[in-house]
């Protein structure tokens, strides 16, 4: 079973590459780059098997990280309360480890991580 087309815009995400979008574009300097090519060919060609573990494993737990930073927020007013102490830190962890699973995701994948992924990943556009 292929990806949905919403599956294949979370990896994309994900592995830090722009939207894909309907139509080419030559204007649209990412979607024709060897990496971005690679990302788009195994996503359409992975096995069953490695299917699986894409939605099983990295989407679902991708998802979970993702939804988590937003909500540190919430508690970004309060220092300490009664026992309570708060981890200046929590938005930074999160993220951290958001940024993490998605660098895993890129590496099973056998593909570069995006310039969404920041100054780490292998992604560059020198003019």
């Amino acid at each position: 079973m292929s990806f949905t087309d919403a599956e294949k815009t979370d990896i994309r995400r994900y592995c830090g590459y722009p939207v894909y979008g309907n139509t080419p574009s030559p204007f649209f300097w990412a979607r024709y780059t060897i990496q971005y090519g690679n990302l788009e060919f195994k996503m359409n060609n992975l096995s069953p098997a490695e299917e699986a573990v894409v939605r099983t494993i990295y989407l679902a737990q991708l998802g979970t990280l993702e939804a988590a930073v937003p909500g540190t927020g919430a508690n970004l007013d309060t220092a300490e309360a009664a026992v309570w102490t708060w981890n200046r830190n929590e938005m930074r962890d999160r993220a951290a480890l958001l940024d993490l699973w998605r660098r895993r995701l890129c590496a099973f994948l056998g593909t570069e991580p995006g310039p969404g992924l920041g100054d780490e990943g292998g992604l560059r556009v020198v003019v």
